[in-house]
């Protein structure tokens, strides 16, 4: 390989030669030398370097067997597919056999690869490719599938309602993976379709702190709209902020009181506030940008105090980020300078800065000036005016005529300071000072004469053609209160007005028309000499601003009636100019939206909806969950009665459910016999009372006789507590008969309860075949924690709670509230003089996560203790569950699992199935007298609620964690190290 000087200078027949030797790599039969050459060409790729020419001889490998050659030529692939369809629909084949390969990587490479071949022709493939990702197992190929959507979109835009369902189906997912490609996807295809979000507003406000940096962002500005058209505006006077207020209030007779009520903020819009507020912390600018835009455009004003640290934060970073931050500082300062005063010395220029930074710190630091720090602000301004960087210093001027016009106090001290830099030597600053004296004056013209006499003294020396046109339009334009100083500048002018710039001869004849209509004797010869020059100007505009003037002034035969209104026209007064920030008008675009950035509309941006007048309905948000296990059951009733309840359309349904349950009692336990006998009984006894005719019974009797003789087998369930066993007699009652072998071997009641859906799968399935006989046999069991940890983390102290304190444990106990609930214990001590009453958690304090609260602790006498339990559903997240008493438990990851134990075959069969990406290692050395088996068990079980498998190796240590999310642990010893 050459080295890397050379490499930038190679001649174009080396870099053939170098191709040459590639191909042969390529077409060798050593895998060896086809890695090592597509490692090659990935590096040329990654160096800018045009690699396309090869694509003939690495297409060929593109069905190697190798994986880490295959995922080399699918990096290749996406790059140049777009330029070589010809050659990639070839191999079209072939990827679509990969989109069934083992490996989660290649799949997702031969989807990115098919998406990246904008042929039409392929589009139905590639709609198909993506509906079989979007239900893949791994949430990296359904991602990817998400990232294809777009690419579909764009290039046929009529599949756009197939699309939808596909997005649709993948906004469900409980990936964070997967959640911001999604919404990606969405945010291209179809984003008016808000109906789609109601039901995953929730779930993507709580995923939102683990999602990727880039997907939080897109989720964040997609939440941004959609909360302004489903939430009121909170900023309203009456605007009520707490959440446990009531929200209706009635009289005696149960009518309203007040028809007006105040605004209380929807708990969905307070969610999404609290969700995204640590996200302010993130080290990505683009998130904290993301959440402070957020804030500005949904958060009450007064909340909108703490993303003002964040932003002043970013100022550290790189230049780029510091000129979007600004840009969107400076358009915030305008509204809410109150938000930014107090860190204003942030906003001070530095001599590194460059000078887009600067002016736009520059623009800040004018937005926030008031009358208790325009002092210092204008000390700092003086400092920049003598900058070497002319563009800053004409900018800082212009500042300073901001303070002036904003700031009447210190108006006089801005425009003196402004004439002394008009003896400056820098023509720059000088012309600059001029125009925005100009503007000052306009203000009070008659009471700075003085400062316009001293301007025509300087005009000889003043060579900028702005500042000298700027001079001439204020003596026109106050004449009269230099009566003598005017018609000498005229006099100036027409002796270089033929050398003169454009705009200062437009000027000079505006000048010479004002001066002629109000002291004619001394000018009308000057005026005349003027417009005959202008008459025969080269410039078009010069000339006919000329001739419109003559016959404006100088009225004759032809003139019209116009001329009689010269004076009216020429000297009518003209409203002062106000000077304002530039950003003024940005805030009609969204925050960090390149829009803003631009200050015009760019494509594809989507604008803020005002904020509804009357708030939607908020039940659309609303999941209903569908609890298959531990749902409230009939308890421990009979088959038989459950089974009447059921079918009580017909006595004829009655009939056949007691004929079916007489079968299934047959080949059951003594007391299923004796239940299945009293059934009989008391069907007998209905058959006896009814009035059906004797003819009806026979019917009725060989019918059962025929249901008899085509069920073949029994359904037998064993250890199963007798709501589970109600649930499976029902799906068996309306179903095919079939025989079905269930045996669950669970260490507790508990246990079984929870995996009760397990059983209904099973038997779901089961009916679905005619097979004559079904074995099903689970072999997982659950297990106790092997090891349970003693110590206690505080939760409240006892001054933060004004005598009562909190402690908490993990108790690695199956918990009794839910299966997927962590069990906590909560010890409450009062270490105050008086009693404590009715200590509780509030209904509306949690931050998302299911909780399980434990009852009021109606009293709790001083110096007293209470333990509780309680359970917590951390959704398999780590984010921290908040009270309203401004308590929080952070769980250690080792603390959400569940142990579960299986056989060693068992376990090597399933480790065997999670390969690639959800495959980690890690080599940790280890002192002597830390090695053994008893020593590693005990460290590993104290850091995670682990299960223990049995290993028929001493030196291989095995667990096994999450039965609804296998994960297995090897802990291998080798010499000197574990």
């Amino acid at each position: 390989r050459l080295p890397k000087t050379a490499r930038s200078n190679t001649p174009p027949h080396i870099y053939i030669t170098m191709n040459e030797d590639l191909k042969e790599m390529l077409e060798s039969n050593k895998e060896s030398l086809k890695l090592e050459a597509m490692k090659r060409i990935v590096g040329l790729i990654a160096k800018g370097k045009n690699a396309y020419e090869l694509f003939p001889a690495v297409v060929k490998n593109v069905a190697s067997k190798n994986i880490e050659l295959k995922k080399l030529v699918y990096v290749y692939l996406v790059r140049y597919a777009e330029e070589q369809q010809d050659l990639a629909l070839l191999s079209i084949s072939t990827f679509q056999r990969a989109l069934k390969d083992p490996n989660q990587l290649i799949r997702a490479s031969a989807l990115r690869v098919l998406s990246s071949i904008r042929v039409p022709i392929i589009v139905p493939i590639m709609m198909l490719a993506i509906k079989e990702a979007a239900t893949d197992l791994s949430p990296y190929v359904r991602k990817t599938a998400a990232h294809a959507i777009q690419k579909l979109y764009s290039l046929d835009p009529d599949q756009k309602e197939h699309l939808i369902e596909v997005i649709e189906k993948l906004l469900k997912d409980k990936s964070t993976l997967v959640a911001g490609s999604v919404v990606m996807a969405f945010e291209e295809v179809c984003p008016d379709r808000i109906d789609l979000i109601h039901k995953n507003y929730r779930k993507l406000c709580n995923l939102l702190v683990d999602v990727e940096e880039w997907g939080q962002v897109v989720i964040i500005h997609m939440l941004t709209r959609y909360a302004r058209t489903q939430f009121v505006s909170p900023w309203r006077e009456d605007a009520v902020f707490d959440e446990n207020s009531e929200k209706t209030f009635y009289d005696s007779e149960g009518r309203r009181v007040d028809q007006s009520k105040p605004y209380i903020m929807d708990p969905d819009h307070r969610l999404l506030l609290r969700n995204t507020k640590p996200l302010l912390q993130s080290r990505n600018t683009a998130v904290v940008m993301a959440v402070s835009q957020l804030y500005w455009h949904l958060a009450p004003k007064h909340e909108l105090s703490i993303i003002t640290k964040s932003l002043v934060r970013l100022l550290r970073s790189h230049r780029e980020v510091q000129y979007i931050v600004l840009q969107n500082i400076a358009t915030m300062s305008i509204q809410r300078k109150g938000m930014f005063e107090p860190f204003m010395k942030s906003f001070y220029v530095r001599s590194t800065d460059a000078t887009h930074i600067k002016t736009l710190k520059l623009e800040i630091l004018t937005n926030l000036a008031n009358e208790a720090n325009i002092s210092t602000i204008l000390r700092e301004l003086q400092t920049y005016v003598k900058s070497q960087d002319k563009a800053f210093a004409a900018a800082t001027i212009q500042a300073i005529g901001r303070c002036a016009t904003n700031i009447s106090e210190v108006t006089d001290t801005c425009l003196n300071g402004l004439v002394l830099l008009l003896s400056n030597r820098d023509e720059t600053v000088v012309a600059e000072s001029v125009v925005v004296i100009k503007k000052l004056l306009q203000t009070q013209p008659s009471q700075h004469s003085d400062i316009i006499k001293h301007m025509a003294k300087l005009f000889d020396s003043i060579t900028v053609p702005m500042a000298r046109a700027s001079i001439l339009w204020l003596m026109g334009e106050y004449c009269e209160h230099v009566p003598k100083n005017a018609p000498d500048v005229l006099r100036k002018m027409a002796k270089t007005f033929i050398s003169e710039e454009d705009i200062v001869k437009l000027q000079t004849v505006n000048l010479a028309a004002k001066l002629y209509l109000s002291n004619s004797k001394q000018t009308k010869l000057l005026t005349q000499y003027i417009l005959n020059l202008g008459k025969y100007d080269q410039n078009y505009d010069i000339r006919d601003r000329t001739r419109f003037i003559r016959q404006l002034i100088v009225p004759n035969e032809k003139s019209g009636a116009l001329s009689r209104y010269a004076r009216r026209i020429l000297m009518a007064p003209k409203p002062a100019p106000v000077l304002q920030s530039a950003f003024k008008d940005r805030d009609r675009f969204q925050l960090g939206t390149l829009s803003h950035t631009l200050n015009s509309q760019s494509n594809g941006y989507l604008e803020l909806s005002d904020w509804p007048a009357v708030a939607p309905d908020q039940s659309v948000r609303i999941v209903e969950v569908v609890e298959l296990a531990g749902a409230p059951l009939l308890g421990k009733s009979k088959p038989g009665k459950s089974a009447e309840k059921f079918y009580s359309d017909s006595e004829e349904e009655e009939e056949e459910e007691g004929s079916s349950s007489e079968d299934s009692s047959s080949s059951s336990s003594e007391e299923s016999e004796s239940e299945s006998e009293s059934e009989e009984n008391s069907d007998d006894s209905n058959k006896s009372s009814s009035s059906e005719s004797d003819s009806e019974k026979k019917k009725k009797t060989l019918k059962n006789k025929k249901l008899q003789q085509q069920k073949p087998d029994i359904l037998n369930i064993t250890y199963l507590p007798p709501q589970i066993i109600q649930k499976a007699l029902l799906l068996f009652i309306m179903t095919k008969f079939f025989s079905i072998h269930i045996v669950l071997a669970f260490s507790n009641q508990f246990v079984a309860n929870c995996r009760c859906s397990l059983l209904c799968l099973c038997v779901f399935l089961a009916c679905q075949f005619d097979a004559v006989s079904w074995h099903v046999r689970v072999s997982l069991q659950a297990s106790f924690p092997v090891f349970v940890p003693e110590t206690s983390h505080e939760l409240l102290h006892r001054m933060t709670g004004k005598g009562l304190s909190a402690q908490y444990r993990f108790t690695r106990q199956p918990c009794i509230y839910g299966n997927s609930m962590v069990s906590l214990q909560l010890t409450l001590s009062n270490s105050s003089d008086q009693a404590l009453e009715n200590i509780h958690i509030s209904e509306k304090s949690s931050t998302g996560q299911n909780i399980h609260r434990f009852n009021a602790i109606e009293r709790l006498e001083p110096q007293a203790s209470v333990t509780v339990s309680m359970g917590v559903d951390f959704n398999d997240s780590t984010q921290a569950a908040n009270f309203q008493l401004c308590v929080s438990i952070q769980p250690a990851v080792g603390e959400l699992l569940l142990p579960i134990t299986m056989t060693e075959a068992d376990f090597t069969k399933e480790q065997g199935k999670l390969l690639g990406m959800n495959e980690s290692s890690a080599t940790i050395t280890m002192t002597p007298e830390n090695i053994s088996s008893q020593s590693v068990n005990r460290k590993v079980v104290s850091v995670a609620n682990l299960g223990v498998i049995p290993s028929s190796q001493e030196n291989i240590h095995r667990r096994c964690l999450n039965l609804t999310k296998p994960t297995f642990w090897n802990v291998i010893k080798k010499t000197n190290c574990s």
